[in-house]
């Protein structure tokens, strides 16, 4: 798609790896008269976009708008619906990556809230850092919505570094965005490679500079119910998801 790779949709792997259902990698260099991703809309879900470079201007109908640096995160729970927009500031090139997360059917359709944090408020245990979950003595402040980690690596060339997901993680991948990992088998920048259904550590190692996300989670036991922006537990609440993102889009 351009600048972006998808490598999670909630109609193909996000089935297996809900309440994953959605990962782009996005990188380019921004051009005169780029407006970057427009506003629009989603429900039944929450977004985090993780900055490893460049900053992005934000705007959402919260009524939060501010400038996301090279690598503070945007936590957005769309719920019962919330429209937002990204561009980039300046001409520096931009890369990140746009997690989607399903939510379990109490907060599909809660009230929409954003959080934005600057990188100093992203905790870090050894070379990851915590964005969502817990991480031996890391926490990230952003609430959970289940049991779920999502952690961003970075290993030197021939670094190891195992990790040891919390009691009921069972679904658990990872994408690289630099280098090339080895976790039982190679998964190289732009690639994403799915781990068998286990509660067991698991073991990486570096092949050059490496850097790569992660996650891990119990799994969501609930259907998939989409819309265009939207992923729910079932058809009332995308129907009334899909409402509320409409009154937003009217006023």
């Amino acid at each position: 798609h351009g600048p972006i790779t998808r490598l999670v949709s909630p109609s193909d792997l996000g089935e297996v790896l809900k309440p994953f259902v959605f990962l782009d990698l996005f990188g380019f260099r921004p051009e005169p008269g780029h407006k970057g991703f427009g506003m629009h809309p989603h429900s039944g879900i929450a977004t985090l976009t993780f900055m490893i470079e460049g900053d992005v201007g934000y705007e959402d109908t919260t009524g939060k708008k501010g400038v996301l640096p090279a690598g503070g995160v945007e936590w957005m729970r769309a719920g019962n619906g919330v429209w937002h927009t990204g561009a980039p500031v300046g001409d520096s090139p931009v890369l990140g990556f746009q997690l989607w997360v399903a939510l379990p059917a109490a907060e599909e359709n809660a009230p929409a809230q954003s959080l934005y944090l600057a990188p100093s408020q992203v905790p870090q245990e050894g070379p990851a850092r915590v964005l969502l979950g817990p991480h031996g003595t890391a926490q990230s402040v952003i609430p959970a919505p289940a049991s779920m980690n999502y952690l961003a690596v970075r290993l030197k060339d021939g670094e190891r570094w195992r990790y040891t997901p919390p009691a009921g993680h069972t679904v658990g991948w990872v994408a690289v965005n630099a280098g090339r990992l080895d976790a039982s088998g190679p998964v190289v920048a732009g690639e994403l490679a799915i781990f068998e259904e286990s509660g067991a550590a698991i073991d990486f190692v570096a092949h050059g500079d490496t850097a790569f996300v992660l996650g891990s989670a119990a799994e969501h036991p609930h259907e998939l119910v989409m819309g265009a922006y939207s992923v729910h537990t079932g058809k009332a609440g995308l129907d009334q998801g899909e409402a509320g993102v409409r009154r937003i889009g009217v006023r």
